[in-house]
């Protein structure tokens, strides 16, 4: 006979905290049912479907707690997802859905975060801009609008598609406090875009105007790398309070950059800064510092054209890991100095956009 009971194992996962509500899995409810035989434990963690992604390391670490319980020999921790009661579509919805109900959005400011080129971590660098902005104590959304390749989905641990919500009107979906919408929540990950000009543009108004953002103070809009049709339409669609752009300070991705300064430019949207990501390692037992794709490319770029540098990013495997996991490293790691420029940078941004003086009429 073993001391094994329901509150010890309770007791056991109240030190578990999901990060995206900032408290812990008993409190939330999300224990679902506890199995106990003889000294084998078997947990169910029940959370809503597009929550279901990122609840993998909470998972892993719920297992390891139990087992580390007196006497458990064998635990499961399994998490189920359940859909929303309301009616999921993509936006063709039914057209007999007819509701008397006004659906407004109310965003304050826009901003465009860019890039020159691919692979220099823009998406990874938005989605930790947007929760510093978040735990600054704003109002934030998220809208991914790299039709081609939306990877925010992942970096922000959603998945599942969005409800409707009366006529063509659909909601984002949530995750750390930020609204999300992105192709990645309509789209099966393995099917290609095989979209030209006019389907993506239409694509992205859908995402614009479609959407019931509600009364937020700003969006951030994660832009796919280059210039080409996305990057003019929003432009001509929204008001844009500024664009930052990312880049590593490798020479060849500072090329591309010099393009995607002239098209915002040309475009009167001001450009707030630019972001050196991967900037140098620092390696983690000796403290040596490696400049790996170059040292200073961006601010001198930055310096050379009286643009603000708003921050250099170090490049980590903790940013990968946690960016693969959906746990944005400044909710999984506050602490680390990627957290810490990112708060930085959004301060920077709100002082920029002004996001503290009321709109002018």
């Amino acid at each position: 006979m073993t001391n094994i009971n329901e509150d010890l194992i309770l007791e056991a996962l109240k030190e578990i905290e999901d990060p995206s509500q900032s408290k812990d899995i008993v409190s939330l409810g999300l224990i679902n049912n506890i199995t106990i035989k003889d000294s084998n434990v078997a947990v169910t963690l029940e959370v809503p479907v597009h929550r279901g992604a990122s609840m993998e390391p909470i998972r892993k670490l719920a297992q390891e707690r139990v087992l580390n319980i007196k006497d458990v020999t064998s635990a499961t921790v399994v998490v189920t997802a359940h859909e929303n009661k309301e009616k999921t579509s993509t936006f063709e919805t039914d057209k007999e859905d007819k509701v008397e109900k006004v659906l407004e959005s109310n965003v304050k400011r826009f901003v465009a975060i860019g890039s020159g080129k691919g692979g220099v971590g823009k998406s990874t660098t938005s989605a930790n801009i947007a929760i510093a902005l978040k735990l600054e104590g704003y109002k934030v959304g998220l809208l991914d609008a790299d039709v081609y390749g939306p990877s925010q989905p992942r970096m922000l641990g959603v998945s599942g598609r969005p409800a409707s919500v009366g006529g063509d009107m659909v909601a984002p979906l949530q995750n750390y406090g930020i609204s999300l919408m992105s192709m990645g929540l309509l789209v099966p990950d393995d099917t290609a875009m095989i979209w030209r000009g006019p389907m993506v543009q239409s694509a992205l108004t859908q995402m614009l105007n479609s959407v019931v953002w509600g009364d937020l103070d700003v969006i951030v809009i994660d832009l796919p790398p280059g210039t080409g049709d996305i990057q003019i339409s929003l432009a001509q669609q929204v008001n844009l309070a500024g664009a930052i752009i990312v880049s590593t300070p490798q020479d060849i991705a500072l090329l591309d950059v010099v393009k995607a300064l002239t098209m915002f430019q040309k475009a009167n949207v001001p450009v707030l800064g630019m972001i050196e990501n991967m900037s140098y390692w620092s390696c983690p037992d000796c403290g040596r510092v490696d400049h790996i794709f170059g040292e200073g490319g961006v601010k001198a770029e930055a310096k050379k054209r009286n643009i603000d540098l708003l921050g250099e990013i170090p490049i980590s495997v903790d940013v990968r890991k946690s960016s693969d996991a959906g746990i944005p490293i400044i909710i999984s790691e506050p602490e680390s100095i990627q957290s810490q420029n990112y708060r930085l940078i959004a301060k920077s941004i709100i002082k920029s956009i002004k996001l503290d003086e009321e709109e002018l009429s």
